[in-house]
């Protein structure tokens, strides 16, 4: 990588811009790191899609590192749903990525976030008039197994169907947020391995500078947001964002 000295900021500060937003989202939501990411690099800047996705998923590195202890430090982990969530994810994630290398992952991507969006309206419209009381999950192990899956095969996934379905569930959200992204730091990792190690060092460049500097400056302001915020505006903010970036990818699979 370049020294510091020899960096273009200029060049770097949108990059830092989308990570900063990207994260934002995330933390305070416990998804859509990579999708709004994604959408900004490919639909505003103009990054070819394999090259936006290479650069996502080594960012999210960092990112979710700093998520996870952000989340700690505000007390929004649930170390149960942790240590149900974590092995599931990771098998589920280094399944993915192995089937990805022979596995064309837009052919299914766009089913996938047909259900996000019918996921988001339910949320929507659960916290608009019914908001759900706190609940302990029945169905987690299968679902972080799709959930590490599909975030290997789709390119992203893991916070809108893990946190989602949770959310569906009635488990506290706070609690699904930070429990969902500190979990996410290890499936990341899992997955990231597997694509540095086809796509070479060239997935390193300044664009990836840029988001982590933007993403790792955002996680704590995202924890915080998390733990303030009311349940009911909280899944009304993960209907609104799953109906938006889900609702935007499928437009652009389909067309």
């Amino acid at each position: 990588m370049q020294g510091l000295a020899s960096i273009d900021w200029s060049a770097v500060l949108p990059f830092i811009a989308i990570g900063f937003a990207a994260q934002l989202v995330d933390g305070a939501l416990g998804m859509a790191f990579g999708v709004v990411c994604n959408v900004l690099l490919v639909a505003v800047l103009g990054l070819p899609p394999a090259r936006s996705s290479a650069n996502i998923h080594i960012v999210e590195i960092f990112t979710t590192a700093a998520s996870g202890i952000s989340h700690a430090l505000a007390g929004n982990i649930d170390r149960a749903l942790f240590l149900r969530l974590l092995l599931p994810g990771i098998v589920g994630g280094v399944t993915g990525a192995y089937v990805l290398i022979n596995l064309d992952g837009d052919t299914v991507k766009p089913y996938i976030l047909g259900y996000l969006v019918l996921i988001g309206f339910y949320l929507l419209v659960r916290g608009i008039l019914f908001p759900p009381k706190p609940a302990k999950p029945k169905v987690v192990e299968p679902l972080a197994l799709v959930g590490g899956f599909l975030d290997a095969v789709g390119g992203g996934g893991w916070g809108p169907v893990v946190t989602s379905n949770l959310l569906v569930q009635g488990v506290e959200p706070r609690r699904v947020i930070g429990t969902v992204s500190a979990v996410e730091f290890f499936l990341t990792i899992t997955v990231s391995a597997t694509f540095v190690y086809h796509l070479g060092v060239e997935a390193f460049a300044l664009a990836t500078v840029g988001l982590i500097v933007g993403g790792v400056a955002a996680a704590p302001f995202g924890a915080i947001i998390a733990r303030r915020v009311s349940t009911k505006l909280l899944l009304i903010l993960v209907g609104v964002v799953l109906i938006l970036t889900s609702g935007y990818g499928v437009v652009r699979a389909v067309l």
